[in-house]
């Protein structure tokens, strides 16, 4: 049963994206990197469009693994901007390429992507339970930390909507609906994962 925070209809796809992975916690490295890329690229467009590319966008871009896209050139972004299988938006597939380098430089200075994105969990007071769609934002104040902080490292197309999204849908925040069947489960990975690091500022 699919829960009610999205109008998913009988779409397969998007009914197992919710249900599955929406809001759990993401912590793993390639993961937080490949879902920021994706809703970069989501930026203007659906994210079915995403998803249903979501295969081959992990085939062209070496598994979404920092050190194999980070060795991209031009020859590279020529290709990509010619492979119908993916969104062809060169500023994004830039940015993609961009955003691996600067995953390896934030390694280099001995913090990792998890670490600076759990960083911004929203204190537990300030935690929303949203009703109905109408009470998500587009963004908070958290995810223009994130954004800013982001775009200091070096990453690019991160805006604070694009920041958020990922935030959402790595488990920064639980933004399922009080009534969706999923939020209680959501919210009890999100305490598990966060008990098992100690989150510093990045």
């Amino acid at each position: 049963m699919s829960g009610p925070c999205w109008l998913t209809g009988d779409d397969p796809v998007m009914t197992a994206y919710h249900d599955d992975e929406w809001g759990r916690p993401v912590v793993g490295e390639h993961e937080l990197y490949e879902r920021l890329c994706l809703e970069g690229f989501q930026s203007g467009l659906s994210w079915r469009t995403v998803l249903s590319k979501r295969p081959a966008f992990r085939e062209v871009f070496a598994g979404f693994d920092p050190e194999q896209v980070a060795s991209f050139g031009e020859d590279d972004g020529l290709r990509l901007l010619q492979d119908a299988r993916i969104i062809r938006h060169r500023r994004k597939i830039e940015a993609t390429i961009n955003n691996a380098r600067a995953v390896l430089a934030l390694h280099e200075s001995g913090t990792l992507l998890r670490d600076l994105f759990w960083n911004y969990v929203p204190a537990p007071k300030k935690a929303r339970k949203p009703a109905v769609l109408a009470d998500l934002p587009a963004t908070t104040p958290e995810a223009l930390e994130l954004s800013k902080r982001l775009r200091k490292l070096g990453f690019a197309f991160v805006g604070p909507t694009t920041a958020y999204a990922a935030m959402q849908a790595c488990g920064i925040v639980n933004d399922h609906l009080t009534d969706c069947p999923f939020r209680a489960d959501v919210e009890r990975q999100r305490h598990e994962a966060l008990a098992t690091f100690t989150v510093k500022k990045a």
